[in-house]
């Protein structure tokens, strides 16, 4: 009989399980959306119950697809969308509100009057003070939510990024803990000391009796109990944020590997092994996922928050397409003597701005301007934002970047990924697994489970296809040249309107 080992890939807009075998190949899928919940123009939540039920359901999908059940899962590894806040009562599992997730904006005030303690915040977490990191979601649903500080104090509560509450209802409620990788985006965890900051936690006044175990990303979590989906006795033994898990995917292992995941938004990681660099251009310092037994890796991380998600908007907002696909051909009839230049800051501008103030602009209208232009712009904006990323990192680290790999659901573009390619000047490189995230996750499941060994995973990241730079090298620059102003531009235009 044939072992698995059962991915859960519980991202922003949808849910997915996949069974890999024991060569690395996707044997059962399944995916499902949940709904995202907007109650105010710059509050974005989930509810952690329909999470969950998403859960149950796609495991039991991709079993059914594969032709499995449960007994042939020999591990699970879990990756998950980061920053998202929950909170929860650890008797009843109940949560006290609902998940906020890494895009909400409700906190940026607290983070502003944080700004007094930048320098701290940076030289213990690696983060900046910003609305995107768990702290603040947490401090708000404590000071929001009647009587959730009292009840938090005594111990009654526990929080949890998303990981965390998949482990807790995966053990029946048995085990409260976390990884590295999801710890470090918290603006909680000292990555130096390795451990929760007790002064940080005193400062954003948060109860540490809150907070989970953290424990390396390939190590033994917990065992499965109590569900009606799968056995128990099922070991977790790999966890790791979504952008760490996909690094690890796609076997970007050694000092100065780099991958971008082109998702919701658009996460480009470059790996420093053990050095810990804190970033002076727009980056922030990450744990990256690491074995039981291993030094703790960093890497520096650029995180744009609207990448696929602007291709949505041109769906759902403006329904100028009707499937996400359909902007590459869109695009491609756009005018070539177009100068239209969409900066989509459309709940504000992440890495390496970090203004949360800004929203999204277009400039260069003309009567000419059509469909195809906007779209054409969308794709160029998702790459000279990612371009913005290479350059600050290299600025950091002194080295220049000769191959990006790229994995998630818009790099299946070609137009994306050759405008990449030219606006970088370098080889970008697209994944076999186009999701490199949940391969991630299944092979640091692997690895902590005994499975496998790390020189066998090598072998589970193959490249499909790449895309050298080529074109009008003068025209890519006068596009640079025009992003760069309408960046400038749309910062100016929105920090002097707050």
């Amino acid at each position: 009989m044939s072992s698995y080992v059962l991915a859960i890939d519980q991202g922003t807009t949808s849910t997915r399980a996949i069974l890999y075998d024991e060569s690395g190949m996707a044997r059962g899928v399944d995916q499902r959306e949940f709904p995202q919940l907007y109650p105010h123009p710059d509050h974005v939540e989930h509810d952690p119950e329909q999470i969950w039920e998403s859960v149950r359901e796609v495991v039991r999908g991709a079993l059914a697809a594969a032709g499995a059940d449960g007994a042939q899962v020999a591990a699970i590894g879990i990756t998950n969308q980061r920053e998202t806040t929950i909170v929860w009562d650890r008797e009843t599992g109940r949560p006290v509100y609902n998940a906020i997730v890494w895009q909400d904006r409700r906190t940026a005030d607290i983070c502003r009057r944080w700004k007094t303690e930048e320098e701290l915040i940076r030289e213990r977490t690696g983060l900046v003070s910003h609305p995107y990191f768990s702290a603040s979601k947490l401090r708000w649903i404590l000071d929001n939510v009647p009587g959730a500080r009292e009840r938090a104090e005594r111990g009654e509560l526990a929080f949890g990024t998303v990981d965390s509450y998949l482990i807790w209802r995966l053990t029946g409620g048995a085990v409260h803990a976390t990884d590295v990788t999801n710890a470090s985006r918290t603006m909680l965890f000292n990555l130096r000391s390795e451990a929760w900051d007790g002064e940080l936690c005193h400062l954003f006044s948060i109860p540490e009796p809150l907070l989970p175990a953290v424990q390396r990303s390939a190590s033994r979590f917990g065992e499965t109990r109590g569900l009606d989906f799968l056995p128990d006795g099922i070991p977790i033994c790999g966890v790791a944020g979504d952008q760490q898990a996909s690094l690890f995917g796609q076997g970007c292992w050694s000092h100065g590997d780099a991958k971008c995941t082109y998702g919701t938004g658009a996460f480009l990681l470059v790996n420093l092994a053990t050095d810990f660099i804190l970033s002076r251009s727009g980056l922030i310092t990450t744990a990256a996922a690491t074995p039981e037994g291993e030094p703790l890796q960093y890497a520096l991380e650029g995180s744009l928050f609207i990448a696929g998600a602007a291709i949505q908007w041109l769906r759902d907002g403006l329904g100028i397409i009707e499937t996400a696909p359909q902007v590459n051909e869109l695009a491609a009839r756009a005018r070539p003597d177009s100068e239209v230049v969409f900066v989509p800051a459309l709940v504000g501008l992440g890495a390496p701005y970090w203004v949360p103030e800004a929203q999204g602009t277009i400039f260069g209208l003309t009567r000419a301007t059509g469909a195809a232009e906007l779209a054409r712009a969308t794709l160029e904006s998702i790459a000279l934002q990612v371009r913005d990323l290479v350059l600050a990192i290299e600025s950091d680290t002194g080295f220049s970047l000769q191959r990006l790999r790229a994995d998630g659901g818009a790099a299946k573009s070609d137009l994306l990924l050759a405008l990449q390619a030219n606006v970088l000047g370098a080889t970008v490189e697209r994944m076999r697994e186009g999701e490199s995230t949940a391969l991630g996750a299944a092979m640091l499941a692997a690895l902590g489970a005994g499975l496998q060994d790390k020189e066998t995973l090598r072998g589970w990241a193959q490249v499909e296809r790449a895309f050298e730079p080529s074109g009008d090298r003068e025209a890519v620059e006068a596009l640079i040249r025009r992003w760069e102003h309408a960046v400038k531009t749309t910062i100016e235009h929105y920090k002097r309107a707050h």
